[in-house]
């Protein structure tokens, strides 16, 4: 079984961002993908899942509010596109690379049946698993975050950089070549 390091926070605190940053401390190392804000005048509009192998899509927007029957909040959902991206980028990782990045593990992605099978796939598998996770209730990430093997981490605005440094040190305990 591998190792599986869940960050959970309130939004807006850098989840993304800490995604971000150690996918380029691994670099090709690492496969899986982040999510986006889309913004417009009016403020936030949506989310784009950014595959890190560069592919990108709309898997949430404000338009689709009425077209889908999947939604949070004032969001549509397409899982079609959460599907066709971000799972096979989840499966793609654990075909071909030595660690799996998830941003996000939410409300959102958890309607997608094959999104929750490709992350248990993930935690079966001995690559590690580092993801991002609702910090808000959920019956299914609730779950997960008590799996055998997890480590969950609160991020917060004060302990931003020093949880930077410590999954940074989490990936070296586990084998990985990390750039900073």
């Amino acid at each position: 079984m591998g190792s599986i390091l869940l960050i959970t926070g309130r939004p807006g605190v850098g989840k993304t961002t800490l995604i971000q940053a150690l996918a380029r401390a691994l670099g090709e190392q690492a496969g899986g993908f982040y999510t986006e804000e889309i913004r417009g005048p009016q403020g936030r509009l949506g989310f784009r899942l950014v595959t890190l192998d560069g592919q990108a899509a709309v898997f949430a927007h404000v338009d689709w509010a009425g077209r889908t029957p999947h939604r949070v909040g004032r969001y549509g959902v397409d899982l079609e596109a959460l599907d066709r991206l971000g799972v096979a980028a989840i499966r793609e990782a654990l075909m071909g690379k030595q660690v799996v990045l998830v941003d996000e593990i939410g409300k959102m992605e958890l309607f997608s049946v094959a999104f929750r099978q490709a992350l248990e796939e993930a935690a079966a598998s001995p690559r590690p698993l580092i993801a991002t996770i609702t910090l808000h209730p959920h019956p299914w990430a609730d779950a997960f975050k008590r799996r055998p093997g997890v480590e969950c981490w609160e991020l917060t605005p004060v302990n931003r950089e020093r949880l930077r440094e410590r999954a940074l040190a989490w990936l070296r305990a586990h084998g990985l070549r990390v750039v900073e």
